[in-house]
């Protein structure tokens, strides 16, 4: 089984054991509260692998799957045989990453949670478009594939705006620092990937 299917797994099943047993969720999901004051810092983790619903949960996971078959054969290529543990590092860190912004804006809050695992898909899925820019990314609502490397700064904005506004249950701030995370690794770990990225889409033409 490819890392990609059983991060997948995973997560379904953890998120499924969480819906039975909500005292697994109540102790999973990341309260900053409870890491800041209980030193509880395994939540910054283990709620990568809960969900709010079924909608959440396919979501986040297509997404997931869509890109992490290519992010799997870059590692695979720019590791060898510790691919896959570069691959289930990043996607940790990612959501680690992804969650301290969350984690200390709302750390004297205790009523405040988050879960997902948005913020490492975010970093698989910038990771792609870093690699592949020109390939379209459909969304529900609309109909027509959108380039990556337009879509990723519309993302970012987007983002970025619904977090100051502070206006919506979703967590946009760890969608956001998930995405700069996956950029900025790749190019940490593989710099010729940004000089690829600027020629393929100096490349591009609308028509």
């Amino acid at each position: 089984m490819s890392i990609t299917l059983l991060i997948i797994v995973v997560t379904v099943i953890i998120s499924m054991m969480a819906w039975r047993d909500y005292s697994l969720m109540d102790r999973w999901v990341m309260n900053p509260y409870q890491v800041m004051n209980r030193g509880q810092y395994y939540r910054l983790i283990t709620s990568g692998f809960l969900h709010a619903d079924w909608g959440h949960l396919i979501f986040n996971m297509l997404s997931f799957y869509f890109f992490g078959g290519f992010i799997e054969q870059v590692f695979y290529a720019l590791f060898g045989g510790s691919g896959p543990i570069y691959l289930i590092g990043f996607y940790l860190v990612a959501i680690i990453v992804s969650d301290i912004p969350t984690l200390l804006k709302n750390r004297n809050n205790p009523s405040y949670n988050s879960l997902g695992a948005s913020g490492g898909v975010s970093a698989i899925i910038f990771a792609g478009i870093l690699f592949r820019p020109l390939n379209p990314i459909y969304l529900f609502f609309i109909p027509i594939g959108i380039p990556g490397f337009i879509f990723g700064p519309l993302y970012l904005a987007y983002s970025y705006y619904e977090s100051r506004r502070g206006m919506s249950a979703i967590n946009h701030d760890a969608h956001f620092y998930g995405a700069l995370f996956g950029v900025l690794f790749m190019i940490i770990v593989y710099p010729p990937v940004l000089s690829q990225f600027i020629e393929q889409i100096a490349g591009w033409r609308l028509f």
